[in-house]
């Protein structure tokens, strides 16, 4: 019978990583944190609590299990390299990054040579429920290993979905991606339309949540980041991107046709293009205002 998880290594604090790491030292985990940014692991010890790692192997020194949750599945497979080569037996790779199943089932199949477990546990919510604890985590993996991590993920989400074998919830995480950017870009094409006629967006956000147009996009981010100009709820422009492209994949992969994905792809590319790196998502609501000659809430 596997041991109870107990320590845990942490690698990658970033926007959602901090809080998500903060919560298990709340939890009572014990706690070592790693991160590329030099002197921020160092940081969330002196604030947070936790000890300071200098490297993913020095964070999953005698661990139970490792968490990563980096930009991109490149990353997670440098760093399981390392975590190979650290973790005994029996211990546990939870990786939280919205990655590619392909490559995260080639490195699980990697580190089960090695005795070593690997489950995919990617989230939804943003920063606001990364800090209070309440994410949406979509699990991918056997079902002995998301038993033995389930009291880890508690600490982090509220919701907990099995969506299969090795590699489901980073498809699942892609393709409600997927859906979320579609109904952000029409989302803001409706706001600009009822502008133009009269209406108020504000006031067209508050009908749309009282009616069958409700979406993630009008409930959390319209009056929050967009019409607010504030363009900063934490998940960046290029992840999205990143994140379409993986959902497409998962199409190309199962020979589906996916028209409607292709076009919300190709705006979000044209968003990223057009405003570059470094942007929040939600910036993106710029691209259909450059397109109307128009902002929302303000002058042409």
């Amino acid at each position: 019978m596997s041991r109870p998880i107990r320590r845990i290594g942490f690698v990658g604090i970033g926007n959602m990583g901090w809080p998500m790491a903060a919560n298990l030292v709340k939890a009572g985990f014990d706690v070592a944190v790693c991160d590329a940014v030099p002197g921020r692991a160092a940081q969330f010890a002196e604030e947070i609590g936790g000890r300071p790692a200098g490297s993913p192997a020095e964070a999953a020194r005698d661990a139970d299990a490792v968490v990563t949750i980096l930009p991109t599945s490149k990353q997670v497979a440098e760093v399981a390299t390392e975590l190979a080569a650290t973790l005994a037996a029996g211990a546990l790779v939870i990786d939280m990054t919205s990655g590619q199943p392909a490559t995260t089932r080639e490195v699980a199949a990697e580190l089960g040579r090695k005795g070593i477990g690997m489950i995919d546990a990617p989230v939804s919510g943003g920063v606001p429920r990364a800090k209070n604890g309440s994410l949406a985590i979509m699990l991918g993996g056997e079902d002995t290993l998301l038993d033995r991590a389930e009291p880890v993920l508690k600490a982090m989400g509220t919701s907990l979905h099995r969506c299969g074998g090795i590699g489901a919830g980073q498809a699942m995480k892609a393709l409600n991606n997927l859906a979320s950017a579609g109904n952000f870009m029409l989302g803001v094409e409706v706001m600009l339309i009822g502008q133009r006629f009269g209406l108020d967006p504000a006031k067209m956000v508050d009908v749309l949540n009282a009616s069958s147009g409700m979406s993630d996009s009008s409930q959390r981010k319209f009056k929050q980041f967009v019409l607010s100009r504030r363009f900063d709820d934490g998940f960046a422009l290029e992840l999205m991107v990143k994140d379409l492209g993986i959902a497409l994949e998962v199409g190309r992969q199962t020979a589906t046709p996916t028209p409607l994905a292709a076009l919300a792809k190709e705006l979000w590319t044209a968003a990223l293009a057009s405003l570059g790196p470094g942007n929040n998502h939600t910036a993106g609501a710029q691209l259909p205002e450059k397109l109307a000659g128009e902002i929302l809430g303000g002058n042409k």
